[in-house]
């Protein structure tokens, strides 16, 4: 996703393994989908990676220094371009979870409504 008219990810490595099985799907996505994935995103910066003996992932590395890796053994090539746009597409923040479903700056002195409420 773009901030600000910027692509928040800069690289996205693609590891595989030349021999396992895990890294059968990885294997058919980098013949087939990678090189239209490559040309639709001249902004991206895209490396393959031969780890051998190793299962494979997609790590991507943002703007911000921070960094997701994300374990696609046994995917389809589909399901692998997914993730792979997924990437892509995030900002590349930490994941924060809410303390609560409403959040606002002014809490209501007498709490929230809701359709419980008795008259």
């Amino acid at each position: 996703m773009a901030l600000r008219g910027v692509w928040q990810l800069k690289k996205l490595i693609v590891s595989y393994c030349d021999w396992g099985g895990s890294s059968r799907g990885i294997r058919a996505f980098m013949e087939s989908e990678l090189p239209t994935f490559k040309e639709k995103n001249p902004q991206l910066e895209v490396v393959t990676e031969l780890i051998r003996g190793q299962h494979p992932h997609l790590k991507g590395f943002y703007k911000n220094k921070n960094e997701r890796v994300v374990c696609v053994k046994n995917m389809t090539p589909e399901d692998i371009l997914l993730y792979a746009t997924r990437l892509r597409n995030a900002l590349g923040r930490k994941v924060v979870k809410l303390k609560t479903r409403h959040v606002t700056k002014h809490p209501s002195v007498q709490g929230t409504w809701t359709t419980d409420v008795k008259f």
